[in-house]
């Protein structure tokens, strides 16, 4: 593992996963990155506890792929939200409110994996219907201000270089 310094923002990186400290605009950066390399069938698994930043990271990535200034609502209520973007139909997940995994059937989940680009806050709601070929981020609070970012990439090879 190595720790470096880029641009002011701690970077730790290894061969299958890549450690950040960032501010909030920063995370919004990072989002808006990830999305320029989202192809159809790619699954974005946002992990962290309430208030990490799940759905801020979610809606810079889908704002910034976007060709208007789109409002993206949280799908807290309805679940999920689609998204017609240049890359694909982003299919935006909040399974927060899930209670059983057998739910997101219902969801389209396996139309969105098979082709469109899903976005998915909560994926341990998943269960055994989550994707073993996808891109896991973890977002965790150091303080009000900053955030711990570890991207890894699980079931596929050079997703993403920062």
């Amino acid at each position: 593992m190595v720790k470096i310094t880029m641009n002011g923002i701690l970077q730790t990186m290894t061969d299958s996963e890549t450690t950040l400290t960032l501010d909030l605009e920063g995370v919004k950066d990072l989002a808006s990155k990830i999305a320029k390399a989202l192809k159809p069938r790619d699954v974005l698994c946002l992990w962290g506890t309430l208030g990490a930043g799940k759905t801020e990271f979610a809606r810079a990535l889908i704002q910034s792929l976007m060709s208007s200034n789109v409002e993206v609502l949280s799908p807290t209520f309805t679940l999920v939200q689609t998204y017609d973007t240049a890359n694909g139909t982003i299919w935006h997940y909040d399974l927060y409110r899930l209670k059983s995994s057998d739910e997101v059937l219902e969801l389209g989940v396996e139309e969105a994996f098979s082709s469109g680009i899903s976005v998915i806050e909560w994926p341990e709601r998943l269960e055994e219907w989550l994707p073993r070929r996808r891109i896991d981020i973890s977002l965790r609070i150091i303080n009000e201000y900053l955030r711990e970012i570890t991207i890894k990439p699980t079931g596929m090879h050079d997703f993403f270089k920062l």
